[in-house]
């Protein structure tokens, strides 16, 4: 069932509500892949994004101290998805209410019966597919847009699918309104309100897809839409109980194609929001078979 909660339009707003010195502020650098925040120190870091990128140092510090345990945890491996992690202003795509819990472990409420996964969550899962730039990269299940907005800071190339269309629309918004404040990289994320399950057939193939909503069996039209040698990453089982895959596209030198699949979390149960389906303009049950 989906819920309906009072919901802004603009996650921007969000911010500026709460924090009206810092929040809503124009960013003073455009983004590039060559800007790379410091990661000698907290304060550091801080002192740069303020320079930079005109963003609250109250949330700063909540990202930095979260990316320290994310490294402690190895959810984060290289240096590409360090910058990641530390470029993207989680506290855009969180509701008024979870602002003071935006960079927290758990996964929060977004309203219409979903959530925005924790950021360890999110940075495993993009770890994972090790996305380069220049890669086509799809996304199933936008959300918040968090995971997108992350991706765009990895890869030129981001194409993302929300089944929700009211939340597809809420979230549309928020990159466009963050574009106009400056932030230049979330022009690379193009959205579509559709059924994930059926992929984004004129835009693939895709070097690397990554599904955040669970399913019982890996769709095949994803599957199909993926490169050779492409990586995916999906939560698969039934219905609360999905761990997470790492599936590798491979084709032999004969021009067979093998689907080779392994546990990013070693056999951990990882409950997500289910892989719902449209019929005709209504979301009707699940895609578990």
């Amino acid at each position: 069932m989906h819920r309906r909660t009072f919901l802004f339009s603009s996650a921007a707003a969000l911010g500026a509500a709460a924090f009206p010195p810092f929040a809503a502020a124009s960013i003073l650098k455009p983004n590039s892949f060559d800007l790379f925040p410091p990661t000698n120190g907290r304060d550091a870091f801080v002192s740069w994004m303020q320079s930079n990128r005109g963003e609250n140092p109250l949330f700063l510090g909540q990202r930095w101290s979260r990316y320290e345990v994310l490294l402690r945890n190895k959810d984060i491996w290289d240096t590409r998805n360090m910058r990641a992690f530390l470029m993207t202003p989680r506290e855009e795509f969180v509701l008024k209410q979870n602002l003071g819990r935006a960079y927290e472990h758990d996964f929060l409420d977004i309203g219409y019966g979903v959530t925005i996964s924790g950021p360890h969550l999110v940075s495993r899962m993009t770890s994972t597919i090790d996305v380069k730039l220049g890669e086509k990269v799809l996304e199933i299940g936008t959300g918040s847009g968090y995971q997108s907005a992350y991706l765009s800071n990895l890869t030129n190339k981001v194409y993302t699918i929300e089944i929700i269309k009211p939340l597809a629309e809420r979230t549309r918004s928020v990159y466009d309104g963050l574009i106009e404040r400056g932030y230049s990289e979330f022009k690379s994320i193009s959205t579509k309100q559709a059924d994930g399950y059926y992929g984004w057939e004129e835009a693939a193939p895709f070097d690397k897809i990554i599904v955040t909503c669970g399913i019982d069996h890996i769709p095949p039209p994803l599957l199909a839409q993926l490169r050779p040698n492409g990586i995916m990453v999906i939560p698969v089982g039934p219905p609360g109980a999905q761990r997470v895959l790492k599936v590798v596209k491979e084709r032999a030198a004969d021009g067979s194609v093998t689907v080779a699949r392994s546990d990013i979390y070693g056999g951990k149960i990882v409950p997500f929001v289910p892989f719902t389906k449209l019929e005709g303009d209504v979301i009707k049950g699940t895609h578990n078979q």
